[in-house]
């Protein structure tokens, strides 16, 4: 079967408009339409994105809005894991998801920072160092994409995210609308959702050892060891100390993980695959950060998916770059950012009417909803009384009529999901609960 293609201006953006893969001989996702390209956001350095158009049986794409995935780590690949793992329109065997988000709206995967997934450096001095860099370089791929592909710039935008994501989103959602209002980016800007968010990294780690003595996973010695690793972190961030923060955050997994015998920091009701606890004492913090929370993103399975079949269909990844080749350097570049908060931001977003929604899973331990709860009730926002009186109303999950697999309450321009029965990554986890979340959030609007 013979696959279209288009070129527009001097770009490799390529729709692909029938059921067929082309010469990788794989299934389409959709009978719709695909597009994918490199954007130049700085000197040397290319972001990889990947669009899908939403196919959905009840409306035409134009008449459903955008949606853009940003994935975690940093480091992690939204056009393999946010696609491939979570809410993509084929899952890692290429079979037909039937929770995808594209059925809902059109998917913009992005492989953000610089150096993540398929997008690339050149130079070492080319991968982000911060979330200001990371949102100017995700601006300049935004007005690249709403200027070639024009029909989107009045359908309404979310940006939904995960993990690290979240922080990065947050930094994206203020600096975009800036770019609206003075006109430097035409979009209809919706909201931005931020997912088992690190936006307040201290938060998060302060509550590990509760959180985890309330669930039995502690004991009341183990209890103590968290706390005590947790409270240097928390003078590392209060000296401004934000590298040293980075080093004792790691310190302070380990200890976790040696006390709870290898809880899973994605989900506690698991243990970190392949690996003791006492392995780690043989890492650097670079290599234990990266084994915690790169290697999860980028599964052998996945990779060589990535590397196989999907990269000879894009057709246009650099022979030298191979996707996931610089994830680790995403990581250690962004370490000094790493535990900075960004609650301030959230604030400007939501001061500014931006519709800010917080969702998060109940058994995620690195973005704990405790933490969660404890940003929140920080925020300056004139309408957080309002929100905070206000009791949660329960959700039906989807996949269990009868069953509550949601709580949520919204006030004005803010709404809070708490998902039951899923970790940190939630479309994974609860595929069906996180579609139906999308929808409402997309319907209130």
């Amino acid at each position: 079967v013979s696959v279209e293609r288009r070129l527009l201006c001097a770009g490799c953006l390529v729709l692909v408009l029938s059921c067929s893969l082309g010469a990788a001989g794989l299934p389409s996702p959709l009978a719709g339409k695909e597009a994918w390209d490199y954007v130049e956001v700085r000197p040397g350095a290319h972001m990889f994105w990947w669009l899908y158009y939403a196919d959905s049986p009840s409306a035409q794409y134009q008449d459903l809005p955008l949606v853009m995935w940003l994935q975690g780590g940093p480091g992690g690949s939204g056009s393999g894991f946010g696609n491939f793992e979570e809410i993509g329109p084929l899952n890692r065997d290429l079979e037909p998801r039937k929770t995808s988000w594209v059925q809902a709206a059109s998917v913009l995967f992005v492989d953000n920072p610089v150096g993540t997934g398929f997008s690339y450096a050149e130079q070492p001095d080319g991968f982000a160092t911060n979330v200001s860099t990371v949102a100017s370089d995700m601006l300049v791929l935004l007005k690249h994409f709403f200027t070639q592909i024009p029909e989107f710039q009045s359908k309404p935008f979310y940006i939904f995210s995960e993990s690290y994501g979240g922080k990065m989103a947050a930094a994206i959602s203020l600096e975009l609308s800036k770019a609206i209002a003075k006109g430097s980016v035409k979009c209809n800007f919706a909201g931005v959702a931020l997912g088992d968010s690190w936006i307040s990294p201290l938060d998060s780690v302060m509550t590990w050892g509760p959180y985890l003595y309330t669930t039995s996973l502690l004991d009341n010695n183990g209890l103590a060891d968290v706390n005590s690793a947790a409270e240097n972190v928390k003078r590392a961030v209060e000296q401004q100390q934000f590298l040293k923060a980075t080093e004792l955050w790691s310190v302070t997994e380990t200890v976790v993980e040696q006390n709870t015998n290898g809880v899973n920091f994605y989900n506690i009701l698991t243990q970190q695959p392949d690996e003791k606890p006492t392995d780690v004492l043989f890492l650097s913090a670079s290599a234990l950060q990266a084994r915690r929370h790169i290697r999860p993103l980028h599964k052998q399975s996945l990779n060589e998916l990535m590397n196989g079949p999907i990269r000879k269909k894009l057709a246009i990844i650099p022979q030298n770059v191979t996707w996931g080749g610089q994830a680790e350097d995403v990581f250690s570049s962004m370490a000094g950012d790493f535990m900075r908060p960004v609650v301030d931001i959230v604030d400007q977003l939501l001061t500014a009417g931006v519709n800010v929604t917080v969702y998060n899973g109940q058994l995620d331990l690195i973005v704990d909803t405790m933490g969660q709860e404890l940003w929140v009730k920080q925020l300056k926002w004139e309408g957080l009384p309002g929100f905070s009186q206000l009791r949660w109303s329960p959700l039906d999950d989807p996949a269990s009529p009868g069953t509550t697999g949601a709580f949520f309450k919204t006030y004005r321009n803010f709404a809070f999901y708490w998902i039951l029965k899923a970790g940190h990554m939630i479309p994974s986890d609860q595929g069906a609960m996180a579609l139906q979340m999308l929808k409402m959030i997309m319907q209130q609007d």
